[in-house]
């Protein structure tokens, strides 16, 4: 049985992870931190985990060396800032590493430096594997320090990849309008983030190319492009608890048929039963995809304007966080990607 670390257990995503580890057959919850709840039981900061294995773990204050000690892994689900001292320093400690934060998800520590804070473990981007299964599988499971994709990018990069990589639309007028439940904020109380706040309400934030996730997005999908990709990356908030819906619009190249990109898509995603590419019928919702590692897809052609419309749904906490975060560290310990994810949606 492998023996999992978590750095961060009290927000959403860590909150998420133990409730994945609770019922995964060869990872186990062995030590977990929280500077405000250290001493006590993990059972006792999350009752819904009572009786479940892991649920008797003693929460500890973080620390790299006594978690190195116990731990063939370690998941850091802290801010950004924190994660690069902690996660280098476990690194350095010969235990694997999923971290949740954005401290080594972009390659250039100038952009990194650009969107956040100073960077002060570079030398360890090089050693970094970005933790997007479907696509960096192979070198995921080489990797002791992987990533892990913000929500928000997972639904837009598996969203596009297929229309990039296929060269069928143009990289300099993309629009991608997403939408994330309240959960996506964090678990910090905030008064914008209140329930009597969100409820009624939509509304958008950090709008015209202001959002940290920005330069994640275009990294990646430069990646499949082969070259420069530029979007407009527009964030909501949905008053719903969990979920991304992402509405992406794209200039095509060429004339294209809707049967001709369905195809395509069908065909590029064809071994990766979480991406499930819809019928030409149906559109993604974010209920079909609550609670489970499934990306939902759907690509319209409109043929009046020329351009090809990619709608992706997929759960911000499981797939976008730390489901993701599970898979990956399957990968790295050579087991299949799917092991203890396999979850059907939670319907209603």
């Amino acid at each position: 049985m492998l023996r999992a670390g978590l750095v961060g257990v009290t927000g959403y995503t860590g909150m998420e992870i133990s409730r994945i580890l609770a019922s995964h057959p060869s990872m186990r919850l062995t030590a977990a931190t929280s500077r405000q709840d250290a001493g006590k039981r993990l059972d006792a900061v999350y009752p819904f985990l009572q009786g479940l294995p892991g649920a008797d773990v003693t929460l500890i204050e973080p620390d790299a060396r006594a978690l190195a000690e116990v731990c063939d892994v370690v998941f850091l689900a802290v801010p950004h800032g924190v994660a690069m001292e902690m996660g280098a320093d476990l690194y350095d400690a010969g235990v694997k590493v999923v971290d949740l934060s954005a401290d080594f998800r972009l390659r250039d520590a100038e952009v990194y430096e650009a969107w956040y804070k100073p960077h002060t473990r570079r030398e360890y981007l090089s050693h970094a594997v970005y933790g997007l299964p479907e696509i960096y599988g192979g070198q995921i499971r080489q990797a002791r320090l992987v990533a892990n994709p913000g929500c928000y990018p997972t639904a837009s990069i598996l969203g596009l990849y297929p229309a990039l990589r296929g060269g069928i639309v143009r990289t300099d007028d993309i629009i991608i309008d997403a939408k994330s439940g309240t959960t996506g904020a964090g678990r910090k109380a905030v008064v914008s983030s209140l329930y009597c706040e969100v409820a009624d309400s939509f509304r958008p934030y950090n709008i015209g190319g202001r959002h940290r996730h920005t330069p994640e997005i275009e990294q990646e999908l430069s990646v499949a492009a082969g070259s420069a990709v530029t979007v407009s990356f527009n964030p909501h908030l949905l008053p719903i608890s969990r979920g991304i819906l992402a509405t992406i619009y794209t200039k095509l190249n060429s004339a294209l048929s809707q049967a001709d990109v369905q195809a395509m898509y069908e065909d590029f995603w064809k071994d990766c039963p979480w991406v499930r590419v819809m019928p030409a019928d149906r559109l993604p919702e974010t209920r079909n995809v609550r609670g489970t590692m499934f990306c939902d897809i759907a690509v319209t052609v409109d043929q009046r304007t020329g351009r090809l419309i990619i709608t992706s749904a997929i759960d911000n906490l499981c797939r976008g966080a730390s489901g993701q975060a599970v898979a990956n560290a399957n990968l790295m310990f050579a087991l299949p990607v799917e092991t203890g994810l396999n979850f059907a949606p939670l319907v209603p």
